[in-house]
């Protein structure tokens, strides 16, 4: 399920809600309890990174480990 930001326009709060794709959006602030709530577009907040990540799935050769040294595979 992915989590959703919201702002209320008229008392500027933010919050973030875990909701499923298909669920309504909030509408009434939990601060000012007016209808003014709406969804913010955001950045997703993660990066891969660790031994096994590379910049693409499919690479067959000169692969650059994201998160290391930038050798050519993981433990050889």
């Amino acid at each position: 399920m992915p989590i959703y930001e919201y702002q209320c326009s008229s008392c500027g709060a933010t919050l973030e809600k875990l909701q499923r794709m298909n669920a309504e959006p909030l509408k009434e602030c939990p601060e000012c309890h007016k209808d003014t709530l709406a969804r913010v577009v955001s950045a997703s907040g993660f990066r891969l990174s660790g031994d096994g990540w590379y910049e693409t799935d499919f690479k067959t050769s000169n692969k650059r480990n994201l998160a290391g040294g930038g050798g050519s595979s993981a433990n050889s």
